[in-house]
């Protein structure tokens, strides 16, 4: 039986991108938001959930972060690092009148990786929050009527229909992101292995002391453990108070990370393995 895989929808986003290049066998099921899809993966109605994590641009997708570590079951057991591209696209009956557009929909986190060219282009237009790049896609498609125009990737542009009034319109060339493949623990993804390898973690420091974050880094530092990623995110019980989100270069071995954590706890950290995987760049 082949996997089902699910990932924020609909059709053609960068994240249905993702799935296609990871599971190319696989069932892919769409999902409305990063919370539904992550529940559908922790019931077990899905194999496996991909999401957006981080972008290099705009930082860390907090909903997915904050939903692994409050609400869910999940590791992630892979990650893929996609190289985003984002095109102004709009339905074929407004080419010829695009510059004129009354409104460009799209993720926040896309209208955001274009903002100087909106603002060069676009200055006093207003902009809509769409789930996806390609649920905007998808919102100009249906309305032919209104000259509005969506930002997302070239799947979108043939899903859909639309053609491409501007492209490459994203402010950095270097822009990338990652997605992470969560699934429950003990559930058997398989993902070849690859040269490049994580293993990320959640601290919670034991409380607010002078040189307390410095002891963690310490742990890792004398060990000579390369951390890739260090964040901060609030544990939503008060103000000042945060965990850690720590990715280390590395696959988990038998003895480093397990005398790293060790040394952690004995500090009174808590310390909880967010998971061991492989990194994918397609």
């Amino acid at each position: 039986m082949g996997l089902n895989i699910g990932y924020l929808g609909p059709e053609a986003t960068f994240t249905d991108y993702a799935a296609r290049q990871l599971f190319k066998e696989a069932k892919r099921i769409p999902f409305v938001s990063i919370p539904e899809c992550m529940d559908a993966a922790s019931a077990g109605e899905i194999d496996a959930a991909i999401v957006p994590l981080e972008n290099s641009i705009e930082g860390s997708v907090n909903i997915t972060i904050d939903y692994l570590v409050h609400e869910t079951d999940l590791q992630i057991v892979g990650e893929a690092v996609v190289s985003i591209r984002q095109h102004l696209l709009v339905h074929r009956d407004n080419i010829k009148n695009w510059k004129e557009a009354e409104l460009i929909c799209s993720h926040p986190h896309a209208l955001a990786q274009c903002h100087k060219f909106l603002h060069r282009k676009f200055k006093g237009i207003p902009l809509e929050y769409m789930s996806s790049t390609a649920a905007a896609a998808k919102h100009v498609r249906n309305h032919p009527e209104q000259n509005i125009a969506a930002i997302a990737n070239s799947l979108a542009a043939e899903e859909y229909g639309l053609v491409f009034a501007e492209q490459n319109v994203h402010d950095y060339s270097y822009n990338h992101t990652v997605f992470a493949v969560l699934a429950k623990e003990g559930h058997d993804i398989y993902m070849a292995p690859t040269e490049e390898s994580k293993i990320s973690l959640m601290i919670t420091l034991p409380s607010d002391r002078a040189g307390a974050l410095h002891q963690v880094l310490s742990a890792f530092s004398w060990r000579k453990l390369n951390l890739s990623k260090i964040e901060s995110r609030p544990m939503k019980t008060g103000l000042g108070k945060y965990f850690f989100i720590i990715d280390i270069n590395l696959k988990m071995d038998d003895v480093l990370i397990p005398g790293a954590i060790a040394e952690l706890e004995a500090l009174g950290c808590t310390v909880k393995l967010l998971g061991s995987y492989s990194s994918h760049k397609i």
